[in-house]
């Protein structure tokens, strides 16, 4: 979820996105930085931009799947792909109007953006992956591992809802007010102009992000509770994410070990993961790729906790 003109500006600090009319990279001979596969696919009704980053099928390690967030594309992802990159195979697209993939006249929703990811996972003959989404990206993985549980092996929502009451009301207040004359001038509007240059269709494209957003999604607990993917909850303390809610989501997905509780141990490997951020906003969480990398691949790697002695 992205909102109000202040995220409008954090998102040209962040780079904008990418145009669909941009020539999709496809280097021979890939180096680092450089997928080494990527281009469009025929994905329900859209022509689907996508890049791998690694090898599918010749890796121990699960991919990655790694959604972006609204208005957001593959080339906003850069510095999460590179960190996780070496350590696993890694899987980015854009979603419907984002990016490369251009807009149609398709509704948008995170049921039918779930539904895309699978299909794309399935177009790769990858069975299983760990799903990591920002913001409206982290929506469509919760979504993901709801309606294609199979598919889902380890979950990570960053700064995302599975319900609209985990927004402060400030946030869907913000939403409201969204048009495209908020986006004038900005990268997110040329960009989307090369491909499509009416003025009506970039109006559009935005009224269909403020209704996606506005309405968000409406997961329920128990839906939440039966999801089998061990999960990873982060959020900042100056995020539009209510910590209440994220506290509540951890919880539901298994999280406040009753064991550890009462005997200050971990001493096995927790279903659920709870991360809130000092001092960073919704935007802000976008940057913490230093922070976060380490913290996410123990959770992706089941690495043990530690329980040092403190008595020797």
């Amino acid at each position: 979820m992205m909102f109000g003109r202040a995220l409008v500006i954090g998102l040209v600090a962040m780079g904008g996105t990418a145009s669909a009319a941009d020539p999709a990279p496809a280097p021979s001979t890939p180096h680092e930085g450089m997928p080494s596969r990527s281009g469009y696919l025929p994905i329900n009704g859209l022509k689907l931009y996508y890049e791998v980053h690694g090898e599918l099928g010749n890796s121990k390690t699960v991919p990655l799947l790694l959604i972006p967030g609204a208005f957001l594309s593959t080339d906003s992802m850069k510095s999460w792909v590179a960190a996780f990159a070496a350590k696993r195979p890694v899987i980015v697209f854009d979603q419907q109007g984002h990016g490369r993939t251009a807009d149609t006249p398709r509704k948008m929703s995170y049921e039918q953006f779930a539904d895309d990811a699978a299909a794309l996972l399935q177009a790769l003959k990858v069975q299983r992956a760990d799903v990591m989404g920002y913001s409206q990206g982290g929506g469509v993985a919760l979504q993901l591992a709801v309606r294609h549980p199979a598919m889902v092996d380890k979950l990570v929502s960053m700064s995302a809802t599975y319900r609209r009451d985990g927004w402060y009301p400030a946030v869907l207040k913000a939403i409201e007010g969204m048009n495209a004359k908020l986006f004038a001038g900005t990268p997110i509007e040329a960009q989307f102009k090369k491909h499509n240059p009416d003025p009506k269709a970039f109006e559009a494209y935005v009224e269909k992000i403020r209704v996606l957003n506005g309405n968000d999604q409406n997961i329920s607990d128990d839906q939440m509770r039966a999801i089998p993917a061990k999960t990873m909850v982060i959020v900042g303390d100056a995020d539009g994410v209510r910590p209440e809610h994220a506290l509540a989501m951890f919880k539901l997905r298994g999280g406040a070990d009753q064991e550890a509780v009462t005997t200050g141990m971990l001493t096995k490997i927790p279903a659920a993961r709870l991360v809130i951020l000092p001092a960073t906003s919704h935007i802000g969480m976008s940057g913490q790729v230093n922070l976060l990398e380490p913290m996410i691949t123990a959770f992706l790697d089941d690495q043990r906790p530690a329980n040092p002695s403190l008595f020797q």
